[in-house]
């Protein structure tokens, strides 16, 4: 069930898919030369089930390291020093992470694992890799109960190496990242790591298979799972003082979208890229272009058409673009011009359910090289409230073209519809009526068995109305 975030309830997606036990890394992404989230696979994937472990390889200490009083466990957030020190109560308290494991041993996990023959969910390894800090004994410094869900490390890397010198009052942040702290102040940075379990990665992925059994499909903008998280962090701007930026979260938006798109990409071509695996893989598609009633009189689809494509055809999901193209077009149209391109062929060869898998992997990788491309520009560009109410007019324009795209593109739309309004009213311009209008969204994207095109369009029609 999707909500947003004033009514303080996290995501559906959230109470499954959560971010990965995951390790710094310094690897860099082929397509673009930039650092990835990707450490955590080699170490975790391989060195933790297989016991490859070096010496230099940083390890986990666990949850229970960071919750001293005087660390992080604090119950009221401190002005005073650099960090607000309840982090760990925050987490363990409010955030659904800590819940990750016990969501394995429910009604659902264990109906996932029973369907899909895994054993119990809370042992098998698919679903332990981001349920969990799951890692073996030879990549723990100290024991730590893996039932704790996806704590601190998970999202910070293993911690054996700077959790000492982290807490000294000269402590740098960028030594601390070269010791094996994630840099999570670089929001594209932050991205991967989300996205490594919100989206997917090698050897950890949400497919059609696994959704067929039970799991929720995977949808995230960072902007509003963050809000929901809840946040347990203070964001810094560069001279690494509290950012008082209201636009902020327009920010977050724009290079979590951009990062997202080239992630897509990527997991699109592993997905075709990967001979021993099925062909095509269901689980990038819309959904519910499929999944909903056939039968009785002329249903809104029908009456609709299907533009782009023939009856039966299940559409590319290009929710990551649909939205994010607007931002795009206005920082650098050129390269959008080729991204739209890029975007176009991918979704044309997916869509087709082309057998030519090498033809789908080339056109996917390199919309992820434009796509990284575009992170770079969104990391350098300017935001402020006139851009953010043009971007919000004009995506609010789009109802009915967002409609068409799917439930999966409404989602998104929703998410950043909500995402802008609240920035542009943390920065002083609040709008009773366009607030009412988008929480109607949010119940129009509450469940998508349901989904409604036309309704959804209505709807956004009537955001785009309150904002004249």
């Amino acid at each position: 069930m999707l909500q947003h975030r004033l009514s303080h309830a996290g995501f559906r997606v959230l109470a499954l898919a959560v971010l990965a036990a995951a390790a710094h890394s310094s690897a860099q992404n082929p397509a673009t030369g930039t650092p990835v989230a990707d450490g955590h696979l080699r170490v975790m994937l391989h060195a933790a089930y297989r016991g490859e472990v070096h010496a230099d390889i940083p390890k986990y200490v666990g949850p229970g390291s960071c919750s001293a009083v005087a660390c992080h466990g604090g119950i009221q957030p401190r002005s005073v020093t650099r960090v607000l020190q309840n982090e760990y109560s925050t987490w363990v308290t409010a955030d659904k992470h800590a819940q990750a494991y016990a969501s394995l041993t429910g009604p659902l996990g264990k109906q996932i694992a029973q369907t899909l023959k895994l054993g119990p969910a809370e042992k098998a390894p698919r679903c332990l890799v981001c349920h969990a800090l799951s890692v073996s004994p030879a990549m723990r410094a100290r024991d730590f109960d893996v039932n704790e869900g996806v704590s601190c490390e998970s999202c910070h890397g293993p911690a054996s190496s700077w959790l000492g010198p982290h807490i000294q009052a000269n402590a740098v942040h960028a030594q601390m990242v070269a010791l094996g702290l994630y840099d999570n102040k670089n929001l594209a940075l932050r991205t991967e790591r989300c996205l490594t379990c919100h989206l997917g990665a090698p050897g950890m992925s949400v497919d059609h298979e696994l959704i067929a059994a039970g799991h929720p499909d995977l949808t995230f903008e960072l902007d509003s799972f963050s809000a929901v998280e809840p946040p347990h962090w203070i964001e810094k701007s560069a001279d690494d003082k509290p950012s008082t930026d209201p636009l902020f979260g327009v920010r977050a938006w724009a290079i979590g979208q951009s990062v997202q798109l080239q992630q897509s990409m990527l997991r699109l071509a592993r997905h075709a890229g990967d001979r021993s695996m099925p062909w095509p893989e269901f689980s990038e598609m819309d959904c519910i272009t499929c999944h909903h009633s056939l039968t009785g009189p002329q249903s809104w689809r029908q009456k609709t058409g299907f533009p782009g494509h023939r009856p039966g055809d299940p559409p590319y999901n290009l929710a990551r673009y649909a939205l994010f193209r607007h931002f795009a077009a206005e920082v650098d149209p050129g390269l959008n011009t080729e991204l739209a391109a890029a975007a176009t062929r991918v979704s044309t060869l997916v869509t087709s359910m082309s057998s030519d898998r090498a033809a789908v992997e080339a056109a996917a990788n390199r919309a992820a090289e434009l796509a990284g491309r575009m992170t770079v520009e969104m990391e350098r560009a300017t935001y402020d409230r006139a851009r953010t109410e043009r971007l919000l007019r004009a995506i609010s324009a789009d109802g009915d073209a967002i409609s068409l795209d799917g439930e999966r593109t409404a989602e998104q739309a929703t998410m950043t519809v909500d995402s802008l309004y609240i920035a542009d009213a943390k920065a002083g311009s609040t709008n009773a009526a366009t607030r009412s209008a988008i929480d109607g969204l949010f119940k129009l994207v509450n469940n998508p068995s349901a989904w409604n095109g036309p309704q959804f369009a209505a709807q956004m029609h009537r955001v785009h109305d309150s904002l004249r």
